[in-house]
């Protein structure tokens, strides 16, 4: 995938490294092993280690890491060894809140996805998304929603996170950012609510999603993928606009600039 289309980000625990070359094996377009919610406190520094470990036995492999939150202890060690490793090719900057925050991150000279999980990262939203380094955004719901005092799985617990899904799509386009990711479905079971949470969030304008378990990887791509009839639709619009004219007229429909994009759009992420 190009480095603007990315479907899926697939965690893995540090405390399995041995998972992490089954993670990169699934297909996922990015793979991010987490120091962070998957560790136990007590176990933060052994999880550094095997990622260690992990990274200069196997220096070809490419990975994102979710460090420990700024504030955290373990923070600053987290990005000193993502600044000396090459196969980190990305930080996940847990509780965003501020631009400093994303500063001391790129530091490492790794690009940065801030995840938006509290009121500060939503209220400081703007300036994240502006500060140099930062390459896409990500949603946290499940955090947002516990530091909001939402009733998980209520229609109003659903309204608020939708305002705030709109604000991090509304800050990626201000920004000139690649697309960013919604949050984690955390049913591993419930497949069919994964594939319809996965065409909610493409329909409202995201990119593709983070994950915690191999099986969701490609129920995401499939539900990301353009229908049959759209991917008809997008060629014949561009077989159309190969005779060169800006605007035209296909089944009584007229085609212009916007219209010729969408088209664009869907074969990019058909292909």
């Amino acid at each position: 995938m190009s480095s603007s289309i990315v479907r899926s980000a697939l965690f893995v625990p540090a405390t399995r490294p041995e998972r992490i070359l089954k993670a990169i094996a699934t297909g996922a377009d990015r793979v991010i092993v987490d120091l962070e919610d998957a560790v136990q406190e007590t176990l933060k520094e052994q999880a550094r280690d095997n990622l260690e470990r992990f990274l200069s036995d196997s220096p070809k492999a490419r990975i994102l890491v979710r460090v420990n939150a700024p504030g955290h202890w373990a923070h600053a060690a987290d990005l000193d060894l993502c600044r000396r490793h090459a196969g980190v090719i990305g930080i996940l900057l847990p509780k965003a809140e501020s631009a400093t925050q994303v500063l001391t991150a790129g530091k490492t000279g790794k690009l940065i996805w801030p995840i938006i999980e509290s009121a500060k990262g939503l209220a400081a939203l703007s300036e994240i998304a502006e500060t140099q380094g930062v390459e896409r955004l990500s949603f946290g719901s499940l955090d947002l929603g516990l530091d909001l005092n939402l009733t998980t799985g209520s229609r109003a617990a659903e309204e608020i996170l939708g305002h705030a899904r709109y604000a991090v799509l509304l800050s990626t386009r201000v920004a000139g950012l690649a697309p960013a990711l919604d949050g984690v479905f955390p049913s591993i079971q419930d497949t069919a609510g994964l594939h319809s949470a996965i065409q909610y969030a493409r329909d409202m304008g995201f990119g593709g999603s983070l994950c915690i378990h191999p099986t969701q990887v490609s129920i995401i791509h499939q539900a990301l993928k353009p229908a049959p009839e759209e991917l008809a639709w997008a060629h014949r619009i561009m077989e159309a606009a190969s005779s060169g004219e800006g605007v035209f007229v296909l089944d009584g429909q007229m085609i212009d600039a916007p219209v010729m994009g969408r088209a664009q759009a869907i074969l990019a992420l058909a292909s």
